[in-house]
């Protein structure tokens, strides 16, 4: 169920608080004020998102009514909304916490758009916030879990980069955790207060590619029926996620360029640039080296996106943190879903670390919840694995049992060859020191490849 964000229209004009809620109350919780202290009472009582409010307001100004509103919760968003407005009055707005304003008579649409866009934009910056409070709570370093020396490399490299706005490309098999990296270097950068925005190139079809990273002006092509922010904006200040970015079209790609090079960007259907302030952290699974041989990928992009390298290692390659994110994995999913599971047997615990992880850390994880779900003991056993895991043990036992035979097999052969020596290499004499017939001895030197 999702929870519908809650508008405050503050206004005294009945009329008007009355079509504004009517236009509203589909997409959101809306509350009436008349006055500025009437609006002060109901942000004191429950959680707000966006407040509507009117400059002129009897009793007491717009503007004081904004500074009172952000003393309250300064994250609370502003749009100013008046009759006239001077550029004196919108700039005191911005300057003490305003979002933005619209004028009367205002376009329906373009309301709309406005609200949705600041709604978006503080939705973001909610979620930023509950990651960074659940980190510095949960985990060690940041998100990412491990003891391993190749996992401690990587911690390493994200302090290093950290404090400087270089770009960064992460490269990794899919599952490995390229997106928790990118979170990582974000929170532990100056930009940390400001929003990470990710997006997955490989989700956004071709054509909206570039409205969806740069923006688009109302009208600017079929269907475009508001202005919408790109997400180069909403990360202003912040930091950019590009996940997926091999997949990029070529045609993106050199727009991409353009944007890092010159530090601005043009929304579609506009001509002014906008400047942008933004770090941008890429991901790639692909091997982007060879795509630039195959001209798949510019060689100018990567060379701009990969001034600092980061490569994460499948797990496969650092077993040694299986056992410790498995039981971080359970420790999570016991919260979740109310369990008490303490453990995972031994048995278990062999075969995870046996097994190769195709798809990495995300796979272990989607593993030990479902064992979480599925176990009604105390204790995870092997009855619930998949066969693929299960498969492992096999493996191992048929492995167990290769090496036992091939060890009989040279002791046998060891045996015989010294009953041959002591009979002087009488093979009938041997036979007979060995308590065997002579054509059994021979039968066992074919077999034996002696």
């Amino acid at each position: 169920m999702t929870i519908k964000a809650n508008i405050l229209v503050v206004d005294d004009e009945p009329d008007l608080r009355d079509s504004l809620r009517l236009l509203l109350k589909d997409r959101y919780t809306v509350h009436l004020a008349g006055t500025g202290r009437e609006a002060l009472d109901i942000i004191k009582r429950g959680p707000i998102d966006l407040v509507l409010l009117d400059v002129r307001l009897p009793e007491i100004d717009g503007l004081e009514v904004l500074k009172m509103i952000k003393g309250i919760d300064d994250s609370i968003e502003v749009i100013m909304v008046t009759a006239v407005i001077t550029v004196g009055k919108a700039v005191e707005a911005i300057r003490h916490g305003a979002y933005d304003y619209i004028t009367k008579p205002f376009d329906i649409e373009s309301l709309q758009e406005q609200v949705a866009n600041v709604l978006e934009k503080r939705k973001l910056l909610k979620e930023n916030i509950s990651l960074r409070q659940l980190i510095g709570r949960e985990y060690q370093f940041e998100k990412i879990v491990g003891k391993s020396a190749e996992i401690r490399e990587v911690f390493k490299v994200i302090d290093d980069v950290a404090a400087n706005n270089a770009t960064v490309l992460i490269t990794g098999e899919s599952g490995t955790g390229k997106e928790l990296v990118a979170r990582a270097i974000h929170n532990r950068s100056p930009r940390r207060d400001k929003l990470f925005v990710a997006v997955n190139c490989a989700a956004i079809p071709e054509n909206l590619l570039e409205s969806e990273l740069f923006g688009h002006e109302k009208g600017s092509f079929t269907g475009a029926l508001d202005r919408q922010i790109g997400k180069f904006e909403i990360a202003g200040g912040g930091s950019l996620f590009l996940d997926e970015v091999g997949t990029l079209p070529l045609p993106m790609q050199a727009k991409l360029l353009r944007a890092l090079q010159q530090r601005e960007i043009e929304r579609i259907g506009s001509s002014r640039p906008l400047p942008i302030d933004v770090r941008i952290i890429s991901a790639t699974n692909f091997d982007l080296r060879a795509a630039v041989k195959e001209r798949r990928f510019r060689e100018d992009l990567y060379y701009r996106l990969n001034v600092i390298p980061v490569v994460l290692p499948p797990l496969r390659a650092r077993k040694e943190d299986i056992p410790v994110l498995a039981v971080h994995f359970l420790k999570k999913y016991n919260s979740e879903f109310g369990r008490k599971i303490k453990g995972f047997n031994k048995e278990v615990m062999t075969l995870l670390r046996a097994y190769d992880w195709p798809g990495n850390v995300r796979e272990l994880e989607n593993l030990v919840e479902r064992l979480v779900v599925l176990t009604k003991g105390s204790q995870i056993g092997p009855e619930k694995l998949p066969s693929e895991i299960k498969g492992e043990l096999a493996k191992a036992a048929e492995s167990s049992g290769n090496r036992l035979d091939k060890a009989v097999r040279n002791f046998e052969a060891d045996f015989i060859r010294q009953a041959i020596d002591k009979a002087g290499g009488r093979k009938g004499r041997a036979a007979k020191l060995l308590g065997i017939h002579r054509n059994t001895l021979r039968g066992l030197e074919k077999k034996l490849k002696m």
